[in-house]
């Protein structure tokens, strides 16, 4: 028998050796298992614990109270001047994700200043709002802007609306609805009413109905109130609004006396009359304690 052995030929090397029955180590797969359970602990405490870090992250509903207390740290910084909570809106139809509809709640307040006077009133809000905020008033193409940050993604803005005219916002921008929004609803009566039906009738218009209350949380407390009625068509001629002076006798410096808007106090209430649309509008404001 020939040692020689052929070419392309290998003699066997023994008996193959046995496939393991785990592809990876079991240790491996033991710490695998293990990361993956500290993981999902993890990812469920952060779910719970930590605060949202996209704007999404936070449904409309969870994002009106931040509204509503931007909205009273704006009425207190305004501080004494003629002013007036405006009605909340409720915007939806707007896109969280290209698959997901959501809404934008939107707070504010109006305030009258004299012709002039609108870039020093946001500056003095800037100055008294929370340092927090980082407000800061900026020149534009439209005129000064306040913009502010109340947390929470809120984003705060005052800009001029017309002349003597500034409109405060606090915007939740684009948030996913889950139950639809239901603004807190307010009594309608007492000093208020009886202050704008005063007003109505020295201006000799009929007793107004009742329009709506509006509110917001003041930082110390208590609760900023506007109540609104409208009492028929704006006055033809602007000096119709003067019978008003009658009734801040106590107080002969009027807050406010412009061609279309009169302002003055009754008591703690700021009355506001705002002739500069199609409808006569009357509020009275209870500012924060």
């Amino acid at each position: 028998m020939s040692g020689v052995v052929q070419a392309g030929w290998a003699p066997p090397s023994g008996p193959p050796e046995p496939t393991p029955r785990w592809g990876w180590p079991r240790w491996l797969l033991v710490v695998t298992a293990l990361w993956a359970v500290l993981l999902g602990a993890l990812t469920w405490w952060s779910v719970r614990t930590d605060p949202p870090t996209v704007r999404e992250q936070r449904a409309i509903g969870e994002a009106a109270p931040v509204v509503e207390r931007a909205v009273g740290e704006l009425v207190a910084a305004i501080g004494d001047g003629a002013w007036a909570l405006a009605a909340t809106r409720y915007e939806p139809g707007c896109r969280v994700t290209p698959m997901a509809d959501g809404a934008a709640l939107i707070g504010g307040v109006t305030v009258f200043v004299a012709e002039g006077g609108e870039r020093a009133l946001l500056e003095r809000v800037a100055d008294r709002l929370p340092a927090s905020w980082r407000a800061g008033v900026r020149a534009g193409s439209a005129g000064p802007r306040l913009r502010a940050d109340a947390g929470e993604f809120v984003a705060v803005e005052g800009r001029v609306s017309g002349a003597g005219r500034i409109e405060f916002e606090a915007d939740t921008g684009c948030r996913p609805v889950t139950q639809p929004y239901r603004a807190p609803s307010s009594p309608v009566g007492g000093p208020p009413l009886a202050a704008v039906a005063e007003a109505a009738q020295a201006l000799g218009r009929s007793a107004p109905t009742p329009g709506g209350s509006l509110g917001a949380a003041c930082p110390g407390g208590g609760r900023a109130t506007t109540t609104l009625v409208t009492a028929g068509p704006a006055p033809v001629d602007l000096a119709g609004l003067r019978p008003l002076a009658a009734l801040s006798a106590a107080d002969p410096a009027a807050l406010l006396d412009a061609p279309e808007v009169y302002a003055y106090r009754r008591g703690p209430l700021v009355v506001l009359a705002d002739a500069t649309g199609d409808e006569l509008r009357l509020a009275a404001s209870a500012p924060c304690p």
